[in-house]
């Protein structure tokens, strides 16, 4: 045979067996690259995925936003409704923050009633907004003891590829901004709440800030905003949680213990992270 007739595998071969390489042998696949200082996706360690948010996209909400975190993507919207107080807090209103992970987002989730992941990530949510204090309950009384506003904040994701938590919370926080409730007055006598739909005030948040995961690979690989490929081989996630000021509220570990350097440094990251996202 001679050499003119011996061709070299096309981009295409090469590219299938890559494909097939990583689905069979994830973490082998997955150490290649970062033994090369480099990501599947083309960045590096520190390098967060681009994120965009555009608030006011749901004309049928009372407040809502669209996140985009790279290829994640997550809508969020507020339904407010009117609601009687707990006996033991007379004067405070509730906000219900709640994600939706449907099978239409990605494979790994199936059809049926809400996943244990989904209820998680839901739990973890409320944590995070009550942790900060970012709305003041009180601020949703109507009329104390007799009635008062609830904030559904329900997220659905449209496309899902890794860190769903932040891109959820960012996507809570921009709906609970762009929130109006119509002005409502409560009856005595008669025990009925009216609305105003013409008089709307926006809903009054205390405090600015954002989430920030990482994955940690190895003890000493951390890398910032990992895709829906790299969480699952990862062996600690971190969640770090500050306000544009830069001060802690909250960090989340799961999966092992991390040492203190490495906390210390996802930290800083987090606030440099936190100053961005607030330009």
């Amino acid at each position: 045979m001679s050499s003119s007739s011996v061709t070299n595998p096309s981009a295409a071969d090469e590219t299938l067996r890559a494909q097939i390489f990583q689905r069979l042998h994830p973490r082998v696949y997955l150490e290649r690259f970062i033994a090369e200082k480099i990501r599947p996706d083309g960045r590096t360690f520190d390098e967060w995925r681009n994120v965009s948010v555009n608030v006011g996209s749901i004309s049928t909400a009372d407040g809502s936003a669209l996140v985009r975190m790279g290829d994640t993507t997550i809508v969020c919207g507020v339904k407010a409704e009117i609601a009687e107080p707990e006996l033991d807090h007379p004067e405070q209103g509730f906000l219900v923050p709640n994600i939706d992970l449907p099978a239409i987002c990605s494979p790994k989730f199936k059809p049926g009633p809400p996943t244990e992941e989904a209820q998680v990530l839901s739990d973890r949510l409320n944590e995070a907004l009550v942790a900060s204090g970012v709305l003041s309950l009180s601020s949703l009384c109507i009329h104390p003891g007799k009635a008062v506003w609830t904030l559904y904040v329900d997220c659905t994701c449209i496309n899902y590829d890794g860190n769903a938590f932040d891109a959820a919370l960012l996507a809570m926080l921009g709906a609970l901004r762009s929130t109006t409730l119509p002005k409502a007055t409560y009856n005595e006598e008669t025990g009925r709440t009216t609305c105003s739909r013409k008089t709307r005030s926006p809903v009054q948040l205390t405090r600015n800030f954002a989430s920030t995961s990482f994955g940690v690979l190895d003890t000493s690989h951390v890398l910032s905003d990992p895709t829906a490929f790299e969480e699952p081989l990862m062996d600690v996630t971190l969640t770090v949680i500050v306000d544009d000021r830069g001060e802690l509220i909250s960090t989340t570990e799961s999966g092992g213990a991390i040492s203190e350097e490495t906390l210390l440094r996802c930290i800083n990251r987090a606030k440099e992270r936190a100053l961005q996202l607030k330009d």
